[in-house]
């Protein structure tokens, strides 16, 4: 064979070589995953799961008058441990420990009661990864607990008694790690059974403010 030929041929084959790859390229190159909508829910909840935090609460007790007897509310101040798991950025699940001191005239009632709170925030069409400047989130949720009871001027014959709540708030958040917590809390005590009072369930107003720490 000529040799001007196979001179030729070898020159050409680093060419061809170099117009392939970017074929095998394209060909072996693994697609992005992406959501049906293009939004990610679990932006904000995968890179800050968990969070603790604490809160103060101011707690106006409701009266009691069933014809034969009648106690009146008095206004108490309480604190709640905080801690929770983001499922989404809209989703969380949040556990409650209070200490409560609740107040008639007639008698005390203190409680040590846990709750667990299913909550949803409000952002803004579930896309907080294109909304990161949103910093105020408002949220609703509901919650069940228990309370473990002692009385002061008046008896028990329940020490523990079931709990639920519902609560409502705004929060304000300062970037990605600290948030403040303004809301409201319904909470309402099953039965305790105190002596000379039937029907007595303790019913509690809380105006809330507390802060949240994200990690």
């Amino acid at each position: 064979m000529n040799k001007k030929i196979l001179f030729s041929l070898f020159a050409l084959m680093p060419m061809v070589a170099n117009a392939a790859i970017p074929y095998r390229v394209e060909q072996v190159k693994m697609p992005i995953p992406e959501t049906p909508t293009g939004h990610d829910p679990e932006s904000f909840a995968r890179e800050h799961r968990f969070y603790i935090g604490g809160a103060y609460n101011f707690s106006m007790w409701s009266d009691y008058n069933d014809g034969a007897v009648s106690v009146n509310g008095k206004n108490t101040s309480s604190f709640d441990a905080v801690a929770g798991i983001r499922i989404y950025d809209t989703f969380r699940l949040e556990a409650n420990y209070i200490r409560t001191n609740a107040e008639w005239d007639a008698f005390k009632l203190t409680s040590d009661m846990a709750f667990v709170n299913a909550i949803v925030d409000a952002r803004i069409d579930n896309m907080y990864r294109l909304f990161r400047s949103q910093m105020i989130v408002p949220y609703v949720g509901a919650g069940v607990g228990l309370s473990w009871n002692s009385a002061d001027g008046a008896h028990l014959d329940k020490k523990i008694s079931p709990a639920a709540a519902a609560l409502a708030g705004i929060a304000i958040e300062f970037g990605e790690h600290f948030t403040l917590d303004f809301g409201y809390r319904y909470m309402y005590m099953f039965e305790p059974k105190i002596d000379a009072i039937s029907d007595f369930n303790p019913i509690a107003h809380q105006f809330r403010a507390g802060i949240r720490v994200n990690f």
